[in-house]
């Protein structure tokens, strides 16, 4: 029985860092903590997962993950787990050069209006609270599927 539980416990660290492989984490930034994220410290977070520097801030997370919303949504897309399905604001197509580069991530919107609304805020942090907020994370950005990997 030990052998079965030490082989089980060794496929599933196995199985884990596969799954991590398959993200880069390269310019992306710990959810919690302005610092490198690292493939060993992770949580499931809408269908997909977050990354995290150490794991003071992955149980920091786990408390309150709303006060982390933003940033997880924006490492979501980041790391390539979700695309971008329509505009944040009006879930409309999005028109090319209507594009702006948020935290590193480039995000299209539907109208003029809706990218100088993200283009005046005040900075990086603000921009984020307009495009990745779960309201308009939910209008513009879905899970990628085999199907959407282009």
């Amino acid at each position: 029985m030990k052998t079965f539980t030490t082989f089980l416990a060794i496929c599933i660290v196995a199985g884990a860092t596969v799954v991590a492989g398959d993200v880069d984490l390269k310019n992306v930034q710990c959810v919690v903590a302005n610092k490198a994220a690292s493939a060993g410290k992770t949580a499931d977070y809408k269908d997909g997962k977050v990354y995290f520097c150490c794991g003071g801030c992955a149980g920091k997370f786990a408390s309150n993950t709303k006060k982390f919303a933003e940033r997880a949504n924006h490492q979501l897309v980041a790391t390539k787990q979700y695309t971008q399905k329509g505009c944040p604001f009006s879930g409309g197509a999005v028109k090319a050069g209507k594009m702006i580069n948020i935290a590193g991530t480039e995000v299209g919107f539907c109208c003029d209006g809706c990218k100088n609304k993200v283009a005046s805020a005040k900075d990086d942090a603000a921009r984020m609270k307009l495009v990745f907020s779960d309201k308009a994370f939910g209008k513009g950005f879905e899970k990628k599927t085999k199907k959407s990997s282009k």
